[in-house]
């Protein structure tokens, strides 16, 4: 198998002397698209901010493309590839919808300039923002700040986006459009890691599953192996 894009290997962390997790070890390949399920609580969103540099390790290994970035500020394990949409999107409400795109946008040379992405291309993506574009965050709906969270993500041209709940408290028809933006998103090659409740949709869209209980990973394997045993699914997601 080709190195993975991201490695995660033997992670421990926590929260003063409150250890959430232990021994977590998963990795991401090149264009992938992996879950990391599990209920509320263990441990999923801590793992999302050890691999982002915002909550220290206290053990193990974390290399992006072969290159170990324990201990890396956030901005620069953005830079090799990352891009986090953050649960409750987190967008600035005080910036218009363009000024927000524009903020934090990153591309390397190295980059080929026709997958670039730019205001042009995810306006194109996400049409409602370009009507949308001289609005503030805090005029948006929830739908439209989601879209604006994943749109903004996509201007740092990661290699691999991290999704933490970003169909959570939306509508149906704008979570189906948030399904479809990921799905082609995956199409076009992007790695993804995404974390959300509706098992049924991310059987469709994932690779990969790994399943979180208390801190320890308890299972790995495809969406085929998930189907084929709802056991899990019933023990360690109470579905």
């Amino acid at each position: 198998m080709a190195q993975p894009f991201l490695s995660v290997q033997a992670l421990q962390a926590g929260y003063g002397r409150a250890q959430v997790l232990f021994d977590v070890s998963f990795e991401v390949q090149p264009g992938e698209v992996i879950t990391l399920l599990g209920r509320n609580g263990m441990g999923r969103s801590t793992t999302v901010k050890c691999l982002f540099g915002m909550l220290p390790m206290g053990a193990g290994t974390i290399e992006v493309d072969g290159e170990r970035v324990n201990g890396l500020p956030s901005h620069r394990i953005a830079r090799r590839g990352l891009a986090l949409v953050p649960e409750g999107r987190q967008i600035f409400t005080a910036l218009t919808v363009e000024e927000n795109l524009v903020a934090t946008a990153y591309a390397s040379r190295q980059l080929d300039r026709a997958k670039v992405w730019t205001l042009e291309r995810v306006y194109a993506f996400f049409p409602r923002l370009k009507e949308r574009r001289s609005n503030l965050g805090s005029q948006l709906s929830g739908g439209e700040q989601q879209m604006l969270a994943i749109g903004r993500a996509l201007m740092t041209n990661p290699k691999l986006l991290v999704l933490d709940e970003a169909t959570e408290g939306l509508a149906p028809i704008i979570r189906a459009e948030i399904w479809r933006t990921l799905g082609e998103l995956k199409r076009e090659g992007l790695a993804q890691i995404v974390i959300d409740k509706n098992v049924g949709r991310l059987l469709h869209l994932a690779d990969r599953h790994v399943v979180i209980e208390k801190g320890r990973v308890v299972w790995q394997g495809d969406s085929q192996a998930l189907r084929s045993q709802p056991d899990i699914v019933h023990q360690y997601l109470g579905v």
